[in-house]
């Protein structure tokens, strides 16, 4: 009787993980560490001791790791992987380049473009307000056109989409039209694409106030590959491990030959002469 092949479907997961402390990196690497997605978009890193801590342990379990750190004071993205990444660097924007790192992970149909994002949120100050702009701005330029090859665009947007249910008067124009420009210009809301009608929030606030932040979005050549995309409350819901829920995609291609890993909570021994 055959055995039963393992699920090589790419799956990404991106996750908010707050600049973590130490302590509570190591819990989030637990729940990390036992995820079967084989990409890891974390957003919202710091050049702190916890993400060092992160991006030593996955480093040193044989995950590929793309951790450019932000400096101090910024945030920025790490992604980690368990296929091969090619290419991994932040994205060649001009403005808080730290916030968008991009990287290649090759698939059966061909090299897929992972785009990490960690959008900067706001408050009123009109420096904030011209920050946020200006980040989107140099995004459009840089990654206009999603009919031309196979990306992936995911993490935490800190935007809503425009018929976002509550609508929010805080958010200005360009904020739901960055929404609208990506549909405009060949991107796919993966989530809205299977779950048109769903109320769905991945961030809320302390006034119970619910906001669907965290995104995934798939180029043109990619959009009927959508196999599931669902939102993951328990690490924000229970476990407390961060404020954002995490999002999974999974594509119906497969992934290239994984590389060999180890449990990143488990210290490797240490050698010996004999």
């Amino acid at each position: 009787m055959p055995t039963e092949q393992p699920d090589r479907s790419l799956s990404l997961l991106t996750f908010n993980i707050g600049g973590p402390s130490p302590e509570r990196a190591g819990r989030q690497l637990a729940w990390l560490a036992q995820r079967p997605e084989q990409v890891l978009v974390l957003t919202e890193t710091t050049p702190g001791d916890g993400c060092a801590f992160l991006a030593d342990r996955f480093t040193s379990a044989g995950y590929a790791v793309a951790y450019p750190v932000p400096d101090k004071g910024e945030r920025g993205v790490m992604i980690v992987s368990r296929l091969p990444m090619a290419e991994a660097s932040p994205l060649s924007t001009a403005y808080l380049p730290y916030r968008a790192v991009s990287a290649t992970v090759k698939t059966q149909a061909g090299p897929v473009d992972v785009l990490g994002l960690y959008v900067p949120s706001r408050d009123a100050s009109p420096a904030k307000i011209e920050r946020k702009q200006r980040f989107l701005d140099g995004l459009q330029a840089t990654i206009a056109h999603g009919s031309a090859s196979g990306r992936v665009v995911l993490g935490d947007f800190n935007i809503l989409e425009p018929d976002h249910d509550p609508r929010y008067a805080t958010f200005r124009p360009f904020e739901y039209g960055f929404y609208s420009w990506l549909g405009d210009n060949g991107y796919h809301d993966a989530f809205r694409r299977l779950h048109p009608g769903d109320r769905e929030y991945s961030w809320v606030g302390r006034t119970n106030d619910g906001y669907r932040y965290d995104h995934a979005f798939v180029s043109d050549p990619l959009s009927g590959l959508v196999d599931d995309c669902t939102y993951v409350h328990e690490p924000r819901t229970v476990t407390r491990l961060s404020d954002h829920s995490g999002l999974s995609l999974r594509l119906a291609v497969a992934g290239d030959e994984p590389l060999v890993v180890f449990d990143p909570t488990v210290l490797p021994e240490p050698e010996t002469l004999f």
